[in-house]
């Protein structure tokens, strides 16, 4: 085990918790390796093209990825990497460190980050293949994580889902990454750490303190200011407009979503939100779920786990879309 100091660190959360931010903010600190890409290894690579132990799927994983703008932007030679790879990786996590541990000796630096929002479902495999790793937690008001997916337009994490009922089914899911990360991180204490979203906006000083202490890591307000990389200098806020003129991004919900809106959220999610520190509104307790409220509050999250499970264990995960690998030239963001 390698001294804390020097530790890899995954920052993970549900998507529009303000995980980007929070990985900007730590390159930004100095002492980490500048990458702003993506090792997609367990969501594409391994689904794709099977378990990393045998030869010939890491040949086909790096012939693909060398392909994307998250290779090009390693700033690695393709020869020279997947030469290491053919001989030194047996597992995902062996791919990622060999990936970050080249980024950050061609940049002189003792540290690595990456930014991995959906770690928080595979904490228990990533920590079994890279023992060291620190887990960075960024939690977010599910109401406001509801708000903001509906916002992109053409997220639906369930295909039959209609518009109206979009917020529940956003809601259920940003549950279902939420209780992950919290149940796995509460078997490794001393390597996890829960940041919020709102304190990092808040208190930015004071939630820098606090994570600098749990990463044994300076995190200098002034030079991240200075240094101001990506999403710490323009906002990738899902609503530009209130970015662009100072808007308040914590519970924008309360001025965007109706009474019932709210209601039917937090009727769903309402426990969760409370044992995360956040205040239900009580603004409409009259409001009564109906039978498709019920049935979706008991089987969407085992769907979910279903589906995580069959694209990693079954063949199902070889239709794993190319699309996620953010494929180079591509126009399209890779999905989260």
């Amino acid at each position: 085990m390698s001294e804390r100091k020097k530790r890899p660190v995954f920052v993970m959360g549900c998507p529009r918790s303000g995980t980007n931010l929070l990985y900007d903010t730590l390159l930004s600190a100095g002492g980490f390796a500048v990458y702003r890409g993506r090792l997609p290894v367990y969501q594409v690579l391994i689904p794709r093209f099977g378990r990393l132990d045998r030869f010939e799927n890491r040949k086909r994983s790096m012939a693909a990825w060398v392909g994307t703008k998250g290779f090009q932007r390693t700033g690695l030679g393709a020869a020279e990497l997947t030469a290491k790879i053919l001989e030194d990786c047996r597992c995902g996590g062996d791919f990622i460190r060999i990936v970050m541990e080249e980024i950050t000796r061609t940049q002189n630096v003792d540290r690595w980050a990456v930014y991995a929002p959906d770690t928080v479902l595979r904490v228990p495999i990533v920590k079994k293949e890279i023992p060291d790793a620190l887990f960075v937690h960024m939690i977010r008001d599910g109401r406001d994580i509801a708000l903001s997916l509906r916002k992109l337009g053409d997220f639906k994490p369930f295909r039959w889902g209609s518009e109206s009922r979009s917020l529940e089914e956003t809601a259920l899911y940003w549950e279902w990454h939420v209780q992950n990360g919290r149940r796995s991180g509460r078997q490794i204490p001393k390597d996890y750490i829960e940041i919020h979203y709102e304190d990092l906006v808040a208190d930015l000083r004071g939630t820098l303190n606090k994570l600098g202490q749990f990463l044994d890591h300076r995190l200098d307000y002034d030079r991240i200011q200075a240094a101001a990389f990506g999403t710490v200098n323009k906002s990738n806020s899902s609503f530009p407009e209130e970015a662009e003129a100072g808007g308040n991004p914590v519970q924008r919900w309360r001025q965007r979503l109706s009474t019932d809106q709210v209601a039917a959220i937090e009727w769903q999610v309402g426990e969760t939100l409370e044992a995360n520190g956040y205040v239900r509104s009580s603004l409409n307790e009259d409001w009564k779920p109906g039978m498709r409220d019920q049935w979706l509050r008991l089987t969407l999250p085992s769907f979910l786990d279903i589906k995580l499970w069959m694209k990693m264990n079954t063949p199902l995960g070889r239709l794993s879309r190319s699309r996620e690998l953010d494929l180079a030239g591509s126009t399209r963001a890779a999905a989260l």
